[in-house]
């Protein structure tokens, strides 16, 4: 019971797409208003009317018109209210799809204005490029495994002075985060995927041990803060299939290489995802701010984990719901350029 109250909170909304709304809105409230209104009012005007005639024998085709004449009004009450939900959902829908648009043809009309190639050339490079992403994401998978003195799950990621020194002592003042238990590799990425839904409880006990470091809780924030912000538009970890990077073009980033050696980093193709994230760079201040906090934190985080960590843990760590995010967001800004 402790446990399940000191778990952190985490929207999983932010890499998995909702659920459809099955909230019960003003519209249904008023629908039941008015089919409890009809209902009483038509039960006293039957209840008037039998008390004041004599009983007729029965006649089954004044039944059914007596089963319409209640029943049918209710009915179309609440055709009337699923027809304004679907209407507002319909609105909802188009103003993301117009939203979309607008932002692929802004980015059409870029391209254009800087020139391009023609048609046919361009679809030679992108059958050329295709064949180079799969043998990249081949390669990839086939990644050489380091020999590690420890199992990822007892070695530290993000080893600190003060965890690595076992005869310091702890004096007067030792900051808290000092006297939790060292993150594991394991534990390290497992956290930066956030879990997988609400029982996931070997995620949410990684988690935990994340936000308890002081280095990994501020990557783990921004993280969160990202995709809750990506979310808004849409766009969902669990959606995206970047082409995989082998871990040496990782380890070149995290040493401060830059341009067509570590291009690769930058295999996120959905054009939507692409261009929904690059005009909310543009528009949004706040979202930009966030975006740029959290590229710095991974960047920074990547440098100092990629010191100890075999080739098949960094293989893991980009397949990482964080580490996506990373790749579209560094795409979109040019880090990788």
């Amino acid at each position: 019971m402790a446990e399940e109250k000191s778990r952190p909170h985490i929207e999983l909304g932010v890499y998995q797409r909702p659920e459809a709304d099955q909230r019960i809105t003003a519209t249904e409230v008023i629908a039941g208003v008015l089919s409890l209104i009809w209902l009483a009012m038509t039960a006293g005007f039957f209840l008037i009317v039998d008390g004041s005639g004599t009983e007729a024998p029965f006649d089954s085709i004044r039944f059914v018109m007596i089963l319409i004449a209640i029943f049918m009004p209710v009915a179309m009450i609440w055709v009337g209210a699923l027809a304004v939900r679907a209407s507002a959902t319909m609105r909802e829908e188009s103003r993301r799809l117009q939203t979309a648009i607008s932002a692929m043809r802004q980015s059409y009309l870029a391209q254009q204005h800087n020139g391009g190639t023609s048609q046919s050339v361009e679809k030679k490079l992108e059958e050329i490029a295709a064949a180079q992403r799969k043998t990249e994401s081949t390669l990839a998978t086939f990644t050489s495994v380091r020999p590690a003195a420890t199992p990822a799950e007892d070695r530290l990621a993000i080893p600190s002075p003060l965890q690595m020194d076992e005869q310091a002592s702890l004096e007067l003042g030792t900051p808290s985060e000092a006297l939790a238990p060292p993150l594991s590799v394991a534990d390290f990425i497992k956290a930066l995927n956030f879990p997988e839904t609400a029982e996931d409880k070997e995620g949410f006990r990684a988690l935990r041990r994340a936000l308890s470091d002081h280095k990994v809780s501020q990557l783990v924030h921004a993280a969160q803060d990202i995709l809750t912000l990506l979310s808004q538009d849409g766009i969902y970890m669990d959606d995206l299939t970047p082409d995989r990077a082998r871990p040496e073009v990782w380890r070149k980033f995290a040493k401060g290489d830059r341009g067509a050696s570590v291009a690769p980093l930058g295999g996120v193709r959905d054009r939507s995802s692409l261009a929904l994230t690059s005009a909310r760079m543009k528009q949004d201040a706040i979202f930009r701010d966030a975006a740029h906090h959290f590229l710095r934190k991974f960047d920074k985080t990547l440098a100092e984990f990629e010191n100890s960590a075999s080739d098949e843990e960094i293989s893991a760590l980009s397949n990482t719901r964080t580490a996506r995010a990373f790749m579209l967001l560094g795409r979109v800004t040019g880090t990788f350029d």
